[in-house]
């Protein structure tokens, strides 16, 4: 996710409730800060805010932050029944926007080839997330009464039925499962606060990913990519694979 602040202010027409950076990264890691959308009813009316959390969700309850280390991702099978996520997905629903993501491909032994998923002609991805608030206590990370902002996003099933011969081939080739994107119709009605039924919005989204993915390519990268100290363009330049 390398795009500033500024464009996705514009992309999004969203506001800042304060200052905030975000700062470009090439291979963001779990825990790490990533630009978030969402919606908040403030004075009786509707406000699109964009905000920076914390990638793993720490649900209200948790009593350690490092939890959501293992939220990175809610499978929208089952968001609605999970006690991490069931009471986001109501009311806290929120748009992840990136550039692409990466997969690996299992070789023979430890060997791995990573690949760049990303939408054709330079546009953007936006996934389907969930983000909550946690007030830390004294000891905690962030220090006394510090609220922490963190988000997860939704994954679903690939392929979906009838699509094995475009993207999703190739991506079913590399994992079972793609992160959940939304196209602007869906994600307009994603954010909306007003909105309650989470079923119906996940059944909405999920119909849309054949679509919204169309144009998606994979490309193979380099074995850089594997170190999250590394950092910067070069790393989703397109190589030969190595297997």
């Amino acid at each position: 996710m390398a795009r500033a602040v500024g464009d996705l202010l514009a992309e999004f027409d969203a506001q800042l409730e304060e200052d905030l950076e975000v700062p470009p990264s090439w291979n963001v890691a779990p825990t790490d800060p990533v630009p978030i959308v969402l919606e908040r009813l403030i004075d009786g009316g509707t406000v699109r805010q964009l905000h920076v959390a914390r990638w793993g969700l720490v649900p209200s309850w948790a009593k350690d932050p490092r939890i959501g280390s293992s939220m990175i991702n809610a499978r929208s099978e089952t968001v609605l029944e999970k006690p991490a996520f069931r009471k986001a997905i109501k009311s806290r629903r929120c748009a992840v926007p990136a550039d692409g993501y990466y997969e690996w491909k299992q070789g023979t032994g430890k060997a791995k080839q990573p690949y760049y998923v990303h939408p054709g002609e330079g546009r953007g991805l936006v996934f389907a997330g969930l983000y909550e608030w946690w007030k830390g206590p004294s000891k905690a990370e962030g220090g006394p009464g510090r609220w922490m902002l963190s988000t997860s996003f939704l994954t679903t099933d690939t392929p979906p039925p009838g699509s094995e011969s475009t993207v999703f081939g190739k991506l079913t080739e590399l994992h079972d499962r793609v992160p959940l994107p939304m196209g602007k119709e869906a994600m307009e009605a994603w954010l909306d606060p007003e909105v309650d039924d989470a079923a119906a919005l996940v059944d909405l989204v999920r119909s849309g990913v054949k679509d919204v993915a169309a144009d998606w390519r994979v490309d193979s990268v380099g074995p850089a990519v594997g170190n999250v100290r590394n950092n910067g363009p070069e790393l989703i330049q397109p190589v030969e694979a190595l297997f």
